[in-house]
Order: structure tokens, then C-alpha cells, then sequence
């Protein structure tokens, strides 16, 4: 009885201990997701982490070649305009997959919405620390679709996005990599960079595998006649 009544107290305290820092953080999160509504984000905790020089330079959404958007929702995330931050479909297939490992390639089932908040305000992590961000991450994107438009969500995550060692944004990655400006940006180029975001510190944009080149050519024919839909327009 006592030992029951020890550990009943030990998980109280550890409640009271955690319910005040968990509701300030999540007043801050709250908070930063509405300053960043309209001002630039400087800084994320990947950026803080990564030892290396940063390369990133913030352009607006209409500097930004509609090319690359295009590029981001065919291959991350296709239901971007129309879904409210979660594809729910794409989740339970990753969750599958991620069981069956050895069976089949390890995927992620993360929309663009998820991947923004995740990298505005969250610190990256694996395994238990994973899944520990997403009791975060699940009501960090609901508020940010509440708070933000599409335009604004897809304009922070290609300002933010890592997109090679040290690179952040469309803007960074377009010079580094192509010597042009982002609003120049062809189909082709943007496809190249659109199908190295999963893996960015072991994709390179110019020197795709036979594999990632075929995906880049399969993403430019998707990519042929479709138009941003109002939600997304400069």
C-alpha cells in the first residue's frame, strides 16, 4: 500500500512539474506562429544545430518562380491546397511502412504544413525524441492552417527548407546551385531541387543519381499544364 501511495506521489510531482513548462511552451509556440504571420523567420532550431555556415537569404512568394511550389506540392505533398494540414492516408501508409523496414524503403508521411511547423518552431530528433515532437507538431500545424493562408505556409517553407549543407531556402539553394536568382528558375531546375528535400545532405541538385533523374524527369511531365490554384497566386 505504501509502495502504491510512493508511486502515485512520484508521478504526481513529476505532473506538476512538467503541466507548467509544457503550457508555456505552448503559449510560446502559440505566440511565435503569430509574429511569424507576417514577418520573416530569421532563425530555426535546425539552423542552430547544424555546426556549419549558413546560407539563406528570405525572398517574398512572388520572387519566387511558381515553378518551385509546383515542384514542392508534386513530389511532398499533392493535396496541399485543398487539405487542412494532415493527410491522414499518407500517415497510416508511412506508419506501415516504417514497421515493414526491412521490407520496404523507411518514408515519412509529413504534409508541407507539418514539415513548416515542425522546422519554425521544433528541434529535430529520432526515435523516442521523434515522437515526442509530434504531441507538438499535431497542434502546432492545426494552428498555423487556422492562423496563416496556404500562400504564407508554402512562402516560410521554401524560405526555410533545407535544401543542402548549410543551405536554407529556394533563394540560397537557386544561387548555390544554379547561379540564378529564385524567380528564374526553370521546371527542370526546380524539380531537381524539389526531389532531393528528403535526403538534402546527401542529394545534390546538378549531380542526381540515374534514379533521382529519372524522378525529376517524371515530376517536369507532371508538372507540364498545371496552373497554381487562387490560394496560391502571387
Amino acid at each position: 500500500m505504501k509502495r502504491a501511495e510512493g508511486v502515485k506521489s512520484f508521478f504526481k510531482k513529476c505532473f506538476n512539474v512538467v503541466k507548467p513548462i509544457t503550457i508555456l511552451l505552448f503559449q510560446f509556440f502559440l505566440l511565435g506562429t503569430i509574429c511569424f504571420r507576417v514577418i520573416p523567420i530569421p532563425l530555426t532550431p535546425l539552423m542552430v544545430l547544424r555546426p556549419t555556415s549558413i546560407q539563406k537569404d528570405w525572398v517574398a512568394y512572388e520572387n519566387i518562380s511558381p515553378n518551385m511550389p509546383i515542384a514542392a506540392m508534386t513530389t511532398e505533398d499533392p493535396n496541399f491546397p485543398t487539405h487542412w494540414g494532415f493527410e491522414f492516408k499518407a500517415m497510416k501508409e508511412a506508419l506501415e511502412d516504417n514497421i515493414e523496414g526491412k521490407k520496404k524503403l523507411k518514408r515519412g508521411g509529413s504534409t508541407i504544413s507539418q514539415q513548416t511547423a515542425k522546422n519554425v518552431l521544433l528541434f529535430p530528433g529520432s526515435g523516442l525524441t521523434r515522437y515526442a515532437r509530434k504531441v507538438f507538431e499535431f497542434p502546432l500545424t492545426a494552428w498555423i492552417e487556422l492562423m496563416w493562408n496556404k500562400r504564407r505556409i508554402m512562402e516560410v517553407y521554401l524560405n526555410i527548407i533545407e535544401m543542402g549543407d548549410g543551405i536554407y531556402g529556394v533563394e540560397a539553394a537557386a544561387q548555390h546551385y544554379f547561379n540564378k536568382p529564385a524567380a528564374k528558375l526553370t521546371s527542370q531546375q526546380a524539380a531537381a531541387i524539389a526531389v532531393c528535400l528528403p535526403n538534402p545532405l546527401k542529394r545534390n541538385p546538378t549531380k542526381l543519381s540515374p534514379r533521382l533523374t529519372r524522378k525529376r524527369d517524371r515530376t517536369v511531365r507532371w508538372m507540364r499544364g498545371y496552373k497554381l490554384p487562387d490560394v496560391l497566386q502571387p
